[in-house]
């Protein structure tokens, strides 16, 4: 049985990881503020640009009238043969399961669709760690797998910009729009708010309706992980309910469903031509926001749980210093009345 004076230094140690898990959690929620304002201060424009998409649709033919073949090369529907996936994680751990389920989900899209040739491009230290230990890099123009990375983006979400996203966003573009890839998937956490979250993967390329979302696969968090996010987010001061954008929504959807000619500078069929891209470029930079939301939260979860299990682990050795103490004073008692008989 350990001595008194180790389980003393075993309980600061605990305490000190305790104060550590703390701030740590604070922090995360501090930066899970500052994400959610950041997606949400996002989102009118991505509505705006989608509704105006719409508008386009209805006043220029991006379909062509004989043949029927899309005339943008982003709507052109193509058997699935090569595939590009990105995987969207976060840079560092100690956010519970965040990262591992991401990867998970990775897998099983991998696995679903086997005997078919996938790119995947890496963005997060951890998605990049997990899936290059499993699938060879790319090497020139011979592939080095039926599955490979080609692209690698790290330490880009602790500060990220549009013009980040945009860059991956055209990569993915030229790929597609060369007929290197014949589809293009996204695997993110979707965030909404902190109770409302969840890992979908969201078919991005090719286009098949301006602002509806085409969802190959979904996740949703459980009742139990549910309530603990609530929990954490109650003890960290953060808002369980999502910004009510009802008005946002409101006025963006009236320019779509506005019935007048509005008058272009260029044609509408050139304005869609180099709106759609744009639009590509708006999804990957929302969805990569929601991620680094959704990875806070999960850190300020997984910090409030660390915290939870430490303070059950000092009242525990707590009670095993007291009783190790109460049997050393015992002993000694013991010592004593027999040295004393013993005379």
């Amino acid at each position: 049985m350990p001595n008194v004076l180790d389980i003393r230094r075993r309980i600061r140690s605990v305490r000190n990881t305790r104060q550590i898990t703390k701030a740590m959690k604070m922090v995360s929620a501090a930066k899970l503020r500052r994400a959610q304002e950041r997606a949400l201060s996002a989102r009118p424009y991505a509505q705006m640009l989608a509704n105006v998409l719409k508008s386009l649709v209805t006043r220029a033919e991006i379909y062509d009238p004989e043949t029927g073949e899309p005339r943008h090369p982003l709507l052109a529907q193509r058997g699935e043969e090569n595939i590009l996936l990105v995987v969207v994680t976060g840079d560092k751990g100690l956010a519970g399961a965040f990262n591992t389920n991401i990867n998970k989900a990775a897998m099983r899209f991998l696995e679903s669709r086997s005997g078919k040739k996938i790119d995947v491009v890496c963005v997060g230290r951890k998605g990049r760690d997990f899936i290059r230990r499993r699938f060879p890099p790319a090497n020139g123009e011979q592939r080095a797998g039926q599955v490979q990375v080609i692209g690698e983006y790290v330490n880009m979400l602790g500060h990220l910009t549009f013009k980040d996203a945009d860059g991956i966003a055209q990569n993915v573009i030229e790929q597609f729009t060369d007929g290197k890839i014949d589809s293009a998937y996204l695997l993110y956490n979707e965030f909404k708010s902190v109770i409302s979250q969840r890992l979908v993967v969201d078919q991005i390329l090719p286009v098949r309706e301006i602002g509806v979302r085409d969802v190959a696969d979904v996740v949703e968090l459980s009742e139990e992980e549910r309530e603990r996010v609530a929990k954490a987010a109650e003890t960290a001061g953060v808002s369980v309910r999502g910004a009510d954008t009802t008005e946002i929504d409101r006025q963006s959807a009236q320019i779509a469903s506005a019935q007048v000619d509005y008058i272009y500078e260029q044609s509408p069929e050139e304005l869609f031509r180099s709106l759609l891209p744009k639009y590509i470029s708006g999804e990957i930079y929302r969805s990569m926001l929601e991620s680094v939301a959704a990875e806070h939260a999960a850190r300020m979860t997984a910090m409030e749980s660390a915290s939870n299990n430490a303070s059950e682990m000092i009242d525990a050795l707590t009670l095993a210093m007291n009783r190790a103490r109460q049997a050393k004073i015992t002993k000694e008692i013991i010592e004593i009345v027999s040295g004393a008989a013993a005379q």
